[in-house]
Order: C-alpha cells, then sequence, then structure tokens
C-alpha cells in the first residue's frame, strides 16, 4: 500500500480524492498535516497519563462525523498550524522534553503520509495511536513497529446508530477488524510498574438510552478476547454539546452507567471507569 495523499484511501470511507492537487474529500483536509494543540494531556486513563502526563497531539479534522463531538472545534475540518514531517518529529521531542510519558497521536490517520516518517527512528517514550476506531487494515499494517499502544474507540455494534450518529453505517465491522490487527500487533497488555507501555485499550463512551449498544459491544470485547488481553475504557463522559434531540440531548444516567459496568464485570473485562464528575466540559481541551 502506497501512503500518499493521492487519490486518498486512508480511512474506510475510501473517497479517492486527491488532495496533493488541493482536492478535498470525507474529512475535508489538505495534505498538509494540521496540528490544532499540543498538551501534557493529564486526563487520558491513569496507565497512560502516569505522572508527567501524555504528550498530546490534537490534529485537525476527522474521518468520522459524530455528532456530538467534544473536539468540534477542531474535528469539522482544517483547523491547526500547518506542519511537515520534520517539525512533527520536533514538536514530538520538544514534548517528551517536558516530561512526556508517551506521544499521544489524536485521529491522525488522515495525516499518516506526514506522521509516519515523523516517527522514524524510534522515540525514547511509547507511541499511543489514539483513534475514533474506523481505520482500514491495510492502513494500519504500515504502522506496524511504530506504534506501541493502540487506543481506539469501539463506539457502536449498531449499525443504525452509528449512521445516525457518526454517519458511517459499516463502523462496527470495519472497527472489529481494526481492533483486531491493532491486538495482533501489540499483542496483550505489558505494564512497567502502574503504566501500560505495549498494548491496545478500548474506549467505550456510553451513549444516553443507548444502553443495549453498550452491551453488545462489550459482549463482543469478550467473546473475542481473553481477560487481560486488552484492556478496557468504560467512559461515562458524554457531555451534550448543542442541538442534539433525545435521548442525546442528556448525560447518561447513574442507572445506565452502572447497568453497563456490571455488564463489564460480568464479561470478565478489565480496565478502568470513570467518575460522574467527567461528564463536565471542564474536561474537554480548550482548543
Amino acid at each position: 500500500m502506497i501512503m500518499d495523499y493521492m487519490n486518498c484511501k486512508l480511512c474506510p470511507r475510501m473517497c479517492g480524492a486527491d488532495r496533493s492537487a488541493g482536492k478535498l474529500g470525507y474529512c475535508r483536509c489538505p495534505e498538509t498535516a494540521l496540528v490544532a494543540k499540543t498538551m501534557l494531556h493529564k486526563w487520558e486513563e491513569p496507565a497512560l497519563a502516569g505522572s508527567g502526563g501524555s504528550g498530546a497531539i490534537f490534529f485537525g479534522g476527522c474521518t468520522l462525523g459524530c455528532k456530538y463531538c467534544q473536539n468540534g472545534a477542531i474535528s469539522g475540518g482544517a483547523v491547526g498550524k500547518p506542519v511537515d514531517s520534520m517539525e512533527l518529529r520536533r514538536i514530538m521531542e520538544d514534548l517528551i522534553a517536558q516530561g512526556a510519558e508517551n506521544i499521544d497521536l489524536v485521529t491522525p490517520t488522515h495525516y499518516l503520509p506526514t506522521i509516519i516518517p515523523a516517527l522514524q527512528p524510534k522515540l525514547t517514550v511509547p507511541v499511543v495511536y489514539n483513534c475514533g476506531g474506523y481505520e482500514r487494515v491495510e492502513t494500519l499494517q504500515q504502522l506496524e513497529g511504530l506504534v506501541d499502544i493502540y487506543l481506539p474507540d469501539l463506539k457502536y455494534a449498531d449499525s443504525a446508530l452509528a449512521k445516525a450518529l457518526s454517519d458511517a453505517a459499516d463502523y462496527f465491522p470495519a472497527t472489529t477488524a481494526a481492533i483486531r490487527e491493532m491486538v495482533r500487533q501489540t499483542g496483550s497488555v505489558q505494564w512497567k510498574e502502574e503504566k501500560v507501555v505495549r498494548g491496545t485499550i478500548i474506549r467505550h463512551l456510553i451513549l444516553p438510552g443507548c444502553v443495549d449498544n453498550s452491551l453488545r459491544v462489550l459482549d463482543w470485547i469478550g467473546d473475542n478476547f481473553a481477560p487481560g488481553e486488552v484492556l478496557v475504557s468504560l467512559m461515562r463522559q458524554y457531555t451534550p454539546m448543542g442541538g442534539l434531540t433525545a435521548p442525546f440531548d442528556r448525560r447518561i444516567t447513574d442507572e445506565e452507567y452502572d447497568a453497563v459496568l456490571s455488564w463489564m464485570y460480568l464479561n470478565d473485562l478489565e480496565g478502568f471507569t470513570q467518575e460522574a464528575d467527567s461528564a463536565d466540559r471542564s474536561f474537554i481541551p480548550d482548543f
């Protein structure tokens, strides 16, 4: 597979836009990688953030179209500072010098032709690939040996819900295939002291009124991976961002969260949970 911006087929949408000629595909992003924000991110999972924080690099744009996106200020299109591979490498090294526990690439897929050269030679800290899960296996295969920790979402098992909220009816088959490839690359989760240094952590955001979707997601994880092979990050931080109708115009209830949490334990899934106060705009980075 050729990693470039011509006839772009980096994500499952495979829209074929010639971004090198200024054409825009579904992500509405140019061929120049756009960095919207960098920071030492203290709010990632504790096993990633550690004491120094994850060295987060937020990229502008996204291959999904989630109506409830908390990063909507940067995910909707071409937002951020243009960087080439050399400058991106300098950003990574600067974050490491500031004490970053890892380099956390947030929504990176549509800029991989720029990112991959920046990851070589290998950095001195783990590389985290933090994505919405909606990935092509063929694209992920180009990252083998460069990514230490995959941090994908698994948002939906319900294709109608995926279409309605993220404009991706094929989300579940695409994402489950991608997660299998991620785990093939990383193997089982590896710890060093209290930090994850290699492996796959699957995030799932519970949506209001969608407990059944969450249970199906957890069932798939439990059916496909041995206990401890992957970790699950069960998120209750859904925050209504405005413009959505019921039930998506409210936070999840304690009863909804408890039902999904109980199912996680019944499936012998290990990982992370969140407190109720995580569903607050103060936890959203200021872009």
